[in-house]
């Protein structure tokens, strides 16, 4: 075989090759797309304005460059609670060097969970406060976010443990605001997804 022709044969190798490949994973968007003409928008996280274990204001807009994991939980949760924590924890371990991807533990009993008890409790789990936010704030403001923005279920109930019925759910939300990720936080499986799909994530937005 002639140089020229064994260099053509290389060529069309590395062409069928590169062509074969699978194009890169995609994560959805998750919520009731708009559709106006050609154009489809998807739903976002509506605007607020919550205070962290620092004292530090946290927002759409202070997250706007990051990806994040947000989750709704109280501290004086008997059940499901202590277990997604956990759960978020073993992904905050894995990008805790990465500045890119923040964490936001949202309490939906904010009568008690004051700013001492959240700093307390973050403190205790030996996370950064700069990239996990143990936020509080308005009670029908933060139960509002869960039910309506994030689409996790989240509302007082005299007959659960600890007074409120909430979803274990952990939400991946993109750069934009949009979720593109839910995860059940009492279970491992999904957790080791989540953090997969974190990287997918990464690698589409930055």
């Amino acid at each position: 075989m002639t140089h020229a022709i064994r260099s053509f044969t290389v060529f069309v190798c590395l062409l069928l090759l590169f062509s074969c490949k699978e194009p890169p994973a995609k994560l959805p968007f998750l919520g009731e797309p708009l559709i106006i003409g050609k154009d489809t928008s998807y739903p976002v996280i509506a605007p607020f304005l919550l205070m962290d274990q620092d004292s530090n204001q946290v927002s759409n807009e202070s997250l706007r460059n990051k990806i994040y994991v947000a989750d709704f939980i109280f501290l004086s949760c008997p059940s499901i609670c202590p277990i997604i924590t956990q759960q978020m924890r073993t992904v905050y371990q894995a990008f805790e060097s990465d500045p890119r991807v923040a964490f936001v533990s949202h309490s939906i009993d904010p009568k008690h969970d004051t700013i001492p008890r959240l700093k307390a409790y973050a403190s205790m789990l030996g996370v950064k406060a700069a990239q996990w936010h143990f936020v509080t704030g308005n009670k029908d403001s933060i139960l509002n976010l869960s039910n309506k923005s994030y689409f996790s279920a989240a509302y007082p109930d005299s007959t659960a443990p600890g007074g409120f019925t909430h979803s274990g759910g952990l939400l991946l939300i993109d750069r934009k605001g949009h979720i593109r990720g839910v995860y059940d936080g009492t279970n491992a499986k999904e957790t080791t997804r989540l953090k997969s799909d974190i990287d997918i994530l990464l690698k589409e937005q930055f």
